[in-house]
């Protein structure tokens, strides 16, 4: 996969996971979600390729699904640990 495609694959696959993920999406920036779903994507193929999945001549909807719930825990995990805290605090 090309640097550009990475990219374009990343800020979709990004804005799925921040979809999916818990409530904890609204705490992160876009470009934080935009990191998220580069990384979604590429351990995703990482991952699917240890599974055995093969590329096919079409969609690989399998790579996909895992790229998505990858960005998903991502998301969660940068919201978690970058996330704006709101209320007060004593």
């Amino acid at each position: 996969m090309e640097i550009i495609g990475i990219i374009i694959a990343g800020v979709v696959i990004g804005l799925l996971g921040k979809w999916i993920a818990p409530k904890n999406r609204d705490k992160i920036p876009l470009w934080l979600t935009v990191i998220c779903g580069i990384g979604g994507v590429l351990i995703g193929y990482y991952i699917a390729a240890a599974l055995g999945v093969a590329e096919t001549s079409g969609i690989d909807w399998i790579r996909w699904i895992i790229s998505i719930v990858i960005a998903a825990i991502l998301v969660v995990i940068a919201a978690t640990l970058t996330g704006r805290r709101r209320g007060k605090v004593t």
